[in-house]
């Protein structure tokens, strides 16, 4: 009896590691489970570089005017500046060994769970450092002296009472205009208090320019400030982990927010390896990134909490 001519779909063009394609596809999975989930990223400033433990963001302020009076000299004015420094944290790794045997006898795809697991492990991990460092970024002073510095809002209705907590982006929308912050803003808020705006018929009335259904459960935007639906938002006494990111965030309910006020430095971006284990008959499967958050301009950020 004559053997069998497997086709080996792993292979490249009939030659080489019967598993060599296997990889991308794995890859591109956590990708897309990455972006799927993540809220914050492209909501604040990103910025990638080649080598290095951390990045300079350089700030600079504003140059003030006055009336010239004839026949004297112009010589210029100071103009103040500062930077804010982001260090890279350590290497952030989600990791999966599949044992041979075990994958030959399953009766199912396991990489491709376990790598819609890979991206949303490492997506909820960024979004929630992200979400510390914007509210830490509320309650902070001034870059430049003489600036701006972070602001909270406090009610302690703002979780329970929708028309309270809409009239309070509606203060944060004010305030961010005093400070002459621009019009990309984004509230991040825990489905409980989405949800209670979503009920909130004056938000989402369309006869008052309102957007978003009760039937779909949605609201888009109060006050020129986009909604946006997260589980990432601390709400305990954060304590371990990396210490920028450390904070008491009991009370907080949302975080108003302009891309400008955090950001990320990406050392190594988001990306997967693997390789079969002849010693333990099995692939081990990694995917990993090294960044770090920081604060920027905290005038851009605005913390709403209840105490």
């Amino acid at each position: 009896m004559a053997n069998a001519t497997p086709s080996r779909l792993g292979q490249a063009n009939l030659t080489g590691d019967a598993k060599a394609l296997f990889l991308k596809v794995w890859s591109g999975e956590v990708l897309t489970a990455f972006h799927r989930e993540n809220v914050f990223l492209n909501r604040s400033m990103v910025r990638s570089i080649q080598s290095g433990s951390s990045a300079q963001f350089p700030t600079t302020g504003t140059i003030t005017a006055a009336y010239h009076t004839p026949g004297t000299e112009l010589v210029g004015t100071t103009v103040a500046a500062a930077e804010r420094t982001i260090v890279i944290d350590d290497l952030l790794v989600a990791q999966a060994f599949i044992a041979r045997i075990d994958e030959a006898m399953n009766h199912y795809d396991v990489r491709s769970i376990y790598s819609d697991e890979a991206g949303k492990v490492l997506s909820e991990t960024m979004d929630s450092n992200l979400a510390q460092v914007g509210v830490l970024a509320a309650r902070a002073s001034a870059t430049i002296t003489g600036g701006n510095g972070g602001t909270v809002l406090t009610n302690a209705a703002y979780g329970t009472d929708s028309a309270v907590l809409a009239a309070g982006l509606f203060t944060a929308a004010q305030t961010l205009d005093e400070k002459n912050i621009g019009s990309d803003r984004n509230v991040f808020l825990r489905p409980a208090q989405y949800y209670l705006l979503a009920q909130n018929t004056t938000v989402i009335n369309q006869w008052y320019g309102g957007k978003g259904a009760i039937s779909d459960g949605t609201v888009l935007k109060v006050a020129g400030i986009e909604v946006v639906k997260t589980n990432a938002l601390p709400k305990t006494n954060v304590n371990t982990g990396v210490a920028a990111y450390q904070g008491n965030f009991s009370t907080t309910v949302g975080l108003v927010m302009n891309k400008a006020a955090i950001g990320t430095v990406k050392l190594l971006d988001l990306a997967s390896e693997s390789e079969y284990d002849i010693r333990r008959q099995g692939t081990l499967i990694v995917s990993k990134y090294a960044v770090g958050h920081g604060i920027l301009r905290p005038e851009c950020a605005i913390e709403l909490k209840t105490a």
